[in-house]
């Protein structure tokens, strides 16, 4: 089974997901964050709403393909006697006059291709998390949609009955839809959404033409970074972890999060993969948000996630009218971790923000003053770098002093002191180079166990835990330490189930986890690559390619035995990982010469 498999469209305001069948099943209005348009993927196994499909009558085969370099989907339907049609599906995203353009809006275009199809239009949006929403027929060209978020308009070339009716009718010419605000269209319909997309497909093939990618794999590479753009709320510059809430880590786990939220985690190891392929765009963008958060931390606190326009409370609730995916409930509006204290966040806030006291190409490069707020955010690393925490695996009734969180305090320090160098600041230098040696001592004594030759995961226990093997990406132990090799080894040992990596193998707050965790099955590929294993980690990265779904792409979690891909959909983490195993494992372009 393949489990999630899922096409994304997106302009960095909303996204959409298509199904295979061609059916929008999930897209969140105004925003990624906001309330479900379109739900039926956690709507139950036949949700009567929730969906919007232009189904060929009698239709037989769906294939599916993105146009090159864009997140532009192309569905063409064929029937059995050789009938077909061709749907593009997108969300505008251009530049006009002088702005970007992204509109809370999804344009669907039907062309014939073949013979005399017939199609049947179903729009049925949910209002309210799963409730149906009530329409009106305006006017001749469009169908309005009231609801407490936002008044929706569909225009289009379609007829409008028919399309109400959800009648069949033969395609005999271009259909073309645009749902979006409710505003009048005042142009020719037709005309207007084909520049739209020709704009749109010259808007991401420009950004993908200035990625540098590797030699091998640029496939993977360039359709995850546009799967990471799309992850980005490019208005404030948030980072989501991923565009769904509530699809469970494994079959009835009751695992099931929102991730439609700024995870400060899991935007920093976003912004590292594309700053590895030139998309400083997304850091720019996202060094912006982070100024405002740290502005308006309470005394350098910060959160482990924030909405996407900085919100700091997103209380965690329950979606009653909704099911959940295949029916595996609850639906989770929300998420409860804003409460948690995650001491790693203070180095991703440093390891990010760092970045712009070196990189000359920046539009604004970071002085002074960004510094000074840097340092409350590290006088608050220093000050909980042997404190518990919750982790970063956000155990919600156990709290322990993580080596993980307890690094990332070390990072922050230890590039405080690169960056105050490099502003010329001698006396700040030298005050957190010193408190960065206090913490690395601190580390080594408390979880450095010489009986199993290995680091612990905690001070406390003898725990293995995946996130021991980040210790080498923060430059924190380097390959050929001892002490990171006989690490690696136990966490291959005990973590390793087949192809695929478990984050821990312990109980939690729900029992011992089923699925793998696909990012940390990356982790171990760079691992393996650094420390001399080379083949097996270029095989175990070929492998796990072979797992993405028909888009390209990776969701969370993955069965180890079945294969099924499980989790929240497309997920960060998981695109991070292909991008970083390619740049690392590929052959140079010197190669081809």
């Amino acid at each position: 089974m393949s489990g999630v498999d899922l096409w994304p469209i997106g302009n960095c305001q909303v996204s959409a997901l298509v199904d295979r069948a061609g059916r929008f099943t999930w897209a969140c209005v105004p925003r990624v964050d906001g309330d479900p348009l379109f739900s039926a993927l956690v709507g139950g196994d036949a949700p009567e709403h929730g969906y919007w499909s232009i189904e060929l009558e009698d239709g037989e085969t769906v294939a599916q393909s993105y146009l090159r370099n864009t997140p532009i989907l192309v569905s063409r339907h064929t029937d059995a006697s050789g009938n077909a049609i061709e749907v593009i599906d997108f969300c505008p995203r251009f530049q006009r006059l002088g702005r970007a353009y992204r509109p809370v809006a999804f344009v669907r275009i039907v062309r014939p291709v073949a013979g005399s199809p017939r199609v049947r239009v179903r729009l049925r949006p949910t209002c309210g998390w799963g409730g149906s929403c009530a329409s009106d027929t305006g006017g001749s060209n469009h169908i309005r949609f009231p609801s407490d978020t936002m008044t929706l308009r569909l225009s289009t070339t379609a007829p409008v009955g028919m399309v109400e009716t959800e009648r069949p009718f033969r395609v005999e010419r271009p259909l073309h839809f645009f749902l979006g605000p409710d505003e009048g269209f005042s142009g020719d319909i037709a005309a207007t959404l084909d520049q739209m997309l020709a704009d749109t497909v010259r808007e991401w093939q420009h950004w993908v033409r200035g990625l540098a990618i590797p030699l091998e794999w640029q496939d993977v590479v360039i359709r995850s970074a546009i799967t990471l753009k799309l992850c980005q709320h490019e208005e404030t510059g948030a980072i989501v972890a991923a565009l769904t809430t509530s699809i469970p880590e494994h079959a009835d786990s009751q695992r099931n999060w929102d991730y439609r939220y700024c995870w400060v985690r899991d935007a920093y190891y976003t912004v590292q993969a594309l700053n590895r392929l030139g998309a400083l765009d997304v850091l720019e963008g996202y060094l912006s948000y982070l100024r405002n958060i740290v502005d308006e931390s309470n005394g350098g606190h910060i959160q482990p996630l924030y909405g996407v326009l900085g919100e700091a409370t997103l209380e965690e609730r329950v979606a009653p009218d909704l099911p959940g995916y295949r029916g595996m409930g609850p639906v989770r509006v929300g998420n409860q971790a804003y409460e948690q204290v995650q001491h790693d966040a203070y180095g991703q806030i440093v390891l990010c923000a760092v970045h712009a006291f070196f990189d000359q190409r920046l539009y604004r490069m970071a002085g002074l003053e960004d510094f000074k707020s840097l340092e409350r955010v590290g006088e608050r690393a220093w000050a909980f770098h042997d404190k518990a925490d919750a982790g970063l695996w956000e155990l919600r009734t156990r709290q322990s002093v993580h080596t993980y969180s307890s690094a990332m305090c070390w990072a922050a320090c230890d590039r405080l002191a690169n960056a105050a160098q490099v502003l010329g600041l001698e006396d700040r230098r030298a005050y957190w180079a010193e408190r960065a040696t206090k913490i690395r001592e601190v580390i080594l004594t408390s979880a450095w166990r010489p009986e199993t030759n290995r680091m612990s995961a905690t001070f406390s226990g003898d725990d293995l835990d995946a996130s021991l093997i980040q210790l080498l990406d923060l430059r924190f132990l380097s390959p050929d330490d001892p002490r990171f090799q006989g690490t690696l080894a136990a966490v291959e040992e005990g973590l390793r189930r087949g192809s695929h990596m478990l984050r821990y193998a312990t109980e939690d707050d729900f029992g011992l986890p089923k699925t793998a965790f696909n990012v940390c099955t990356f982790w171990l590929i760079e691992a393996l690559h650094v420390t001399g294993r080379v083949d097996d980690a270029r095989a175990l990265f070929e492998e796990m390619l072979a797992r993405r779904t028909a888009a390209g792409l990776l969701s969370e979690d993955i069965d180890p035995v079945t294969g099924e891909l499980w989790g929240n959909y497309p997920q960060t983490y998981s695109l991070v990982g292909m991008i970083n195993c390619a740049a690392l494992l590929s052959r140079p372009w010197t190669a081809v010469r």
